[in-house]
């Protein structure tokens, strides 16, 4: 069953704005410790990420900054103009009141996604306060995980409208 509500052809069409959001130093994906995010690039992420949507019947708006402020702007105008918001926090999901707070005014859905299992990290990792706004979250499978989210709020997306 798991297997059916994910593949595109059993999936209902899901339309509207797919925002892809990542936090600081996702644009060393890749380079920065490959022992535990992996040796994809942002840049890999970004064109699978796109094909995905497109093929799902959404438009993506992918993006990556360094700044908390940014972030928290993206989050305001995914607010207005998204389907759904797909968002990899970083570092900034441990710590980061004015994310979450930004999060919390957003009613559409909102996959967390970490490439790690966050959960099996040092204790310092394991608590994303982001969770606390995301409709679900997705860790611990690499940049298949954006994959998996990308999915699950298509689907969210087209039960809503159906």
């Amino acid at each position: 069953m798991f297997a059916q509500a994910l593949s595109p052809d059993r999936q209902q069409q899901a339309t509207g704005t797919l925002y892809v959001l990542n936090g600081p130093n996702l644009n060393l994906l890749g380079v920065r410790e490959p022992h535990l995010y992996g040796s994809t690039t942002l840049a890999q992420v970004e064109a699978s990420c796109r094909k995905l949507a497109a093929d799902l019947g959404l438009a993506c708006e992918f993006r990556q900054t360094n700044h908390e402020g940014v972030l928290v702007d993206w989050v305001q105008e995914a607010r207005e103009r998204a389907a759904a918001i797909v968002i990899n926090p970083a570092g900034l999901s441990f710590r980061s009141i004015p994310l979450l707070d930004a999060l919390k005014t957003v009613d559409q859905p909102i996959a967390e996604v970490h490439l790690t299992n966050i959960h099996r990290r040092d204790p310092l990792y394991q608590h994303s306060l982001m969770s606390l706004a995301a409709t679900g979250v997705i860790c611990g499978f690499g940049a298949m995980g954006y994959e998996l989210a990308i999915r699950a709020v298509a689907q969210r997306i087209a039960a809503a409208a159906a």
